[in-house]
């Protein structure tokens, strides 16, 4: 009878390691984008200003989503921190549009293939 084979024991993380695409930055910078965007309302406000014709003043925000102008104020500043909005000061109201790059850095959030350069 064949004597059977002994395998060597593997030891673990060193066989077969995976190639990272991403540049560690790159996925930074992704991951901040998706969790502001993990927020139903905080979609929602992305959506309403990349649709809107000019910039959108918080207090019709307070109105659509029926919340109190320190929760959209909280929204809008995760939208602005994630690089999504742009805040105009008009007297003591906000205005907030959608940055033109945003549009490019949600497709690389959609196609990660493009952020691995």
């Amino acid at each position: 009878m064949a004597k059977a084979a002994t395998l060597p024991e593997r030891e673990r993380g060193v066989c077969c390691p995976p190639t990272l695409k991403v540049r560690p930055e790159r996925v930074e910078g992704t991951t901040e984008i998706l969790k502001a965007l993990a927020d139903p309302t905080r979609l929602q406000m992305a959506i309403a200003l990349r649709d809107a014709d000019q910039p959108v003043c918080v207090c019709d925000f307070t109105a659509t989503f029926d919340l109190s102008q320190p929760t959209v104020s909280h929204h809008m500043r995760k939208l602005l921190d994630a690089g999504l909005v742009e805040r105009e000061q008009r007297g003591k109201w906000a205005y907030f549009s959608l940055r033109r790059d945003a549009v490019e850095k949600l497709a690389v959030v959609a196609d990660l293939k493009g952020a691995c350069c």
